[in-house]
């Protein structure tokens, strides 16, 4: 769909039938839309406006043309390391806002992680529905998410934390590694069967990857929670590093400045010049 008014922008407009929400789904839908609302992130799928009228409600959606991360992962088979550190950094980009707001997004994939374009893809996560409020350390006790990526400890006790998040992004990581998740199975049963086992997730055999990018993949699919890498180690750890991840803004500011040092150059103002190119 297009606006109608003003600069001419496609966005793409989630339909929802009023008729087909249950209490839970209701309730769902609002967090998405308050959270949504409420954060405002380059790697975060932005929700323009939404709307209703008797039998729908729409979400006006930011459209990214590059489909999904499952999709693409389908397409290359496996990514090369490169790209999948890029992407991860992007993803912890978006979980650092979350983490900031406290709210978890308890259905963290590959089909709920899409890219702005074709070329040059950035990641945006979307579909918030069954994300919640949890500060660190609070507990949760619902099932939630896609049980391919979903962490032991929902399957196998009563309560978990916002960690249940830093599992999926590791299966994920897995994923885009190796091309396929490490539970893959065609059943739930069988799915849930081997997360229940006490087996820890090994890398392929004969897989090649830096030690760093493999020590950050096993941290994240520790079984016990409380042996898992936590959000903060997760973003200082080296094949993350976020504290020297540009933003776009810093881009954008970086760019600005070096025109502006070539034009002082040209100018003959050496000395104005070195001091925007310092910056």
């Amino acid at each position: 769909a297009y606006h109608k008014t003003g600069a001419r922008r496609v966005v793409a407009i989630k339909c929802i039938s009023k008729s087909s929400l249950t209490k839970q789904a209701t309730e769902n839908l609002l967090t998405e839309i308050a959270i949504l609302k409420k954060i405002k992130n380059e790697h975060i799928v932005e929700l323009i406006d939404f709307q209703w009228n008797q039998q729908f409600i729409y979400l006006i959606m930011e459209y990214c043309s590059g489909g999904d991360l499952h999709r693409y992962i389908r397409a290359n088979k496996r990514l090369r390391e490169s790209i999948v550190r890029k992407f991860l950094q992007q993803l912890a980009k978006a979980l650092r806002v979350l983490q900031e707001h406290n709210i978890a997004h308890m259905d963290l994939k590959p089909q709920n992680i899409l890219l702005s374009s074709v070329r040059n893809p950035s990641l945006k996560l979307a579909d918030f529905g069954f994300a919640q409020y949890l500060r660190s350390g609070d507990l949760a006790s619902s099932l939630r998410g896609s049980p391919l990526y979903m962490a032991p400890e929902m399957l196998l006790s009563d309560h978990y934390d916002n960690k249940v998040d830093l599992w999926s992004v590791g299966i994920i990581m897995y994923e885009c590694l190796f091309g396929s998740a490490p539970y893959a199975s065609p059943t739930f049963e069988e799915v849930a069967a081997k997360i229940r086992t006490d087996k820890p997730i090994q890398l392929p055999q004969g897989a090649v990857v830096s030690d760093c990018c493999g020590d950050l993949l096993l941290k994240l699919l520790q079984r016990k929670p409380e042996k898992r890498i936590g959000f903060e180690e997760f973003f200082a750890h080296p094949f993350v590093d976020l504290e020297h991840v540009p933003s776009a803004e810093t881009l954008k500011k970086g760019v600005a400045l070096i025109q502006q040092a070539v034009a002082k150059d040209s100018q003959g103002c050496q000395r104005e010049a070195l001091n925007l190119y310092c910056q």
